[in-house]
């Protein structure tokens, strides 16, 4: 008998739990500039796609005229590899060249392998593009061109 009206009392305190439980509304105000800079960063993230993977560092550059010789690399070696992106990484105080859009180690290493006679460099992991991005994707809006 006991049990029974534990149970029971347990049963009514349930629905009474239930019976005064409160519903309502939240609503979050904040500065429109902050709706707007979280909308242009989930634009971005959509439009260009990174995951993680390898690249080929062919290159790092201090110093003075670092700058130019990370430039003139990069292009000797889109001449040279033209269907290989390229990429200079800015990582203070160096200019770093990196090649490539490798998925896999081995991918990267096959690759390394082809380059190795001309340019030497060492595989390193990095977020790579699924699909290489347009000059447009980076392309300021009109409006936030500092034009202005």
């Amino acid at each position: 008998m006991k049990t029974k009206g534990i149970i029971l009392l347990s049963f009514l305190s349930f629905l009474t739990t239930n019976a005064f439980a409160q519903t309502g509304r939240v609503t979050v105000t904040g500065d429109v500039a902050v709706n707007d800079m979280v909308s242009r960063h989930v634009e971005l993230n959509n439009r260009v796609k990174t995951m993680p993977g390898f690249r080929v560092q062919i290159a790092s550059f201090s110093g003075i005229n670092s700058k130019n010789s990370a430039f003139s690399l990069r292009e000797r070696f889109m001449t040279d590899y033209p269907a290989v992106q390229a990429y200079i990484i800015y990582d203070e105080p160096n200019f770093k060249v990196k090649v490539g859009d490798f998925r896999t180690r081995l991918e990267a290493y096959a690759f390394l392998q082809e380059i190795r006679e001309v340019y030497k460099g060492y595989i390193i992991k990095d977020n790579i593009y699924a699909e290489p991005p347009t000059v447009e994707e980076y392309a300021p809006d009109d409006e936030t061109s500092g034009d202005e």
